[in-house]
Formats: structure tokens, sequence, C-alpha cells
């Protein structure tokens, strides 16, 4: 029986399984979510594997999380929550939601700001209009 070459018939040299594998740069830094996920695991005292069995995951699901930063299907958020004992907004950074501003106020501004763009002629139309409704009802008090 004859021995395979190690070169092919173009002159390629067949290497097999023996090259090198490529590793993550270490240099390169996680997302936020990614570093998130860590220190809020770290916090709540887990490993990777006790939080996998938490979660009824895989632990290599756990390292993806906090290598890539890639969020979690949302029906694991929250069991995640309950685990780090955090609310799943600080799981994913979102920042409070601020409240509204009453919608008269908001409707009366976008109405002056429509009125802004009018031609100088109708604006002052709107002036005498609102001038004299302002001067009678706008001094602080409601009016009752």
């Amino acid at each position: 029986m004859q021995a395979h070459s190690a070169t092919t018939g173009q002159g390629f040299q067949n290497r097999g399984y023996n090259a090198p594998m490529r590793k993550s740069d270490p240099s390169r830094e996680r997302p936020p979510l990614a570093k998130r996920f860590v220190a809020l695991r770290q916090a709540a005292g887990l490993t990777q594997v006790q939080l996998a069995q938490m979660l009824g995951v895989a632990p290599s699901v756990i390292a993806f999380w906090e290598l890539k930063g890639t969020p979690p299907r949302g029906e694991i958020l929250p069991g995640l929550a309950k685990a780090f004992g955090v609310s799943v907004d600080e799981i994913l950074g979102v920042e409070p939601i601020k409240p509204k501003r009453q919608a008269a106020k908001g409707k009366l501004q976008a109405l002056f700001e429509a009125a802004s763009n009018l031609p100088r002629r109708q604006q002052e139309k709107v002036i005498a209009v609102l001038e004299p409704f302002v001067s009678a009802h706008g001094n602080g008090s409601n009016g009752h």
C-alpha cells in the first residue's frame, strides 16, 4: 500500500486539522449589555452554571450573553430579573421613563409652533385674538 503524499497535485500542502484555532481578541472590550450581565450575575453571587440551571438553559447560553451582549429572549427576562434581584429594565439598561407632560400644554405648544410658521399678517390676527383673552384670563388665577 502506498502512503499518501502531503502535497496535492496542485502544489498545496494539506495541513489537516493542525491549523491553530482563532481565539477572540482579549483586548476587545465587551459590549455594555454583556458587562452588565456579568456584573449582575456576580453581584447575585451566582456562577454561570448556577444561573443556567435556574433559567433552564445551557451554561453556554449564559457565556454567550456575557460575551456578545445579545439580549436574552423575552420569556427569559423575568426569570433573569428574579435571579439577579433587579428589574428587567435594569438588566437591559433602560432609562426610567419620564412622565408625559399634560396633553393640553403639549397641544398649545404645538399650536404656537405651527402659528409661528404662518405669514406675519396671519400671526398678527392670532395675536389680536389671544392677547385680550390672555389679559382677561391669564393672570395666574383659574378665573373661578
